[in-house]
């Protein structure tokens, strides 16, 4: 039986077509304190594997035939590539420098790294050789890295250059930045009906909430601030920088999905007007002598039928699984330690 691995950025666009036919779904959870990563079953909300043996993953992505896990590896500068069912190591692929964010071809032929350390850059890496095949010299210090829905960009953005930067993988070039006047962080891609890029969603340091910067023009077209909390939630002095630090466009790709830690709250936007349409409040850790703590929720990645979405909470050793229809938290699932990165895998 063919087997298809799509990752979280294709969702834009081809997994609203795959999720009536969807087979295996996993969840994939990388605890970026700890040295494991957790696999969610989202038919039972239940952790039913563990890859072990990585300490600080970071992103994760997948080989389109199911095979292999790519995991970027914090503590040793690697791309850490497993055996998808065993969970063992096939390679550790030596990168240029200490990475961030990874993100997958569509054809599964390139793994991209974000490289957050010297003078920063893009890692390509060939699959069929697990080598690394170039550095794209952005000369930007990388945050993360998404490959847009047609397979055609990498989009990256950089915290302290303040840039997003797009690479054209037919060339590995770098084809055009966006100079921004606050750090990027966390982005989402949009889909046109046809597969091309309509709009990149990144989230900023300082602004809870989200700007929009139209793909063609190369511009940013609006900005949007998140409501104002309700309620006050203690959490890391360190968050403050990322106050919103999560972003996804849904498989039917009618909304959008943004995490807040201040707000504790995960925000629903329609992607037709960008009006706010709901929101659903996160757990909270409740300590004698404290305010309620926020659970500091991270990454946000969807089922392909559009029925739940997963959300890290990095204070909470847990993930938060949410009915995106009635947008009501329907599972606490406990992991490891300071879980951030997630992911969807989806096999036929």
């Amino acid at each position: 039986m063919r087997r298809t691995v799509l990752t979280t950025l294709s969702f834009a666009f081809a997994l609203a077509l795959t999720a009536a036919h969807a087979g295996l779904v996993r969840v994939y959870i990388t605890n970026s304190a700890g040295d494991t990563i957790d696999v969610i079953d989202p038919a039972t909300n239940k952790v039913v594997q563990q890859i072990k043996g990585i300490e600080a993953p970071h992103g994760i992505g997948f080989a389109p035939d199911g095979s292999k896990v790519y995991v970027s590896d914090e503590n040793n500068s690697t791309l850490d590539v497993f055996d998808r069912e065993s969970g063992a190591l096939v390679k550790k692929i030596a990168l240029s420098a200490h990475p961030n964010n990874i993100a997958v071809t569509p054809n599964g032929d390139r793994v991209v790294v974000a490289i957050a350390r010297g003078t920063g850059g893009l890692d390509i890496i060939e699959t069929k050789t697990l080598t690394l095949k170039k550095t794209v010299p952005v000369h930007a210090r990388l945050h993360n890295v998404y490959v847009t829905p047609d397979g055609k960009y990498a989009v990256m953005g950089s915290i302290p250059q303040k840039i997003i930067a797009v690479v054209d993988l037919a060339t590995e070039e770098v084809a055009w930045e966006l100079q921004m006047d606050l750090g990027v962080r966390p982005m989402t891609i949009e889909a046109n009906d046809d597969g091309s890029t309509k709009r990149i969603f990144a989230q900023l340091s300082d602004l809870n909430g989200f700007a929009v910067v139209d793909f063609a023009a190369r511009k940013e077209v609006a900005r949007i601030k998140l409501p104002e909390a309700t309620a006050e939630f203690e959490t890391d002095a360190e968050r403050s920088t990322a106050p919103s630090h999560g972003i996804g466009v849904a498989p039917d790709r009618k909304t959008l999905w943004v995490t807040s830690i201040p707000n504790n709250a995960v925000y629903v936007y329609s992607l037709a007007d960008l009006s706010l349409v709901g929101h659903v409040d996160l757990p909270a850790l409740k300590l004698e002598g404290h305010k309620p703590l926020s659970a500091v929720a991270n990454w946000i990645t969807f089922t392909p039928d559009g029925r739940e979405a997963y959300i890290s909470n990095a204070a909470l050793r847990s993930v938060t699984a949410i009915d995106m229809n009635a947008m009501k938290v329907i599972a606490t699932i406990p992991v490891g330690e300071v879980p951030k990165r997630n992911n969807t895998m989806v096999m036929n």
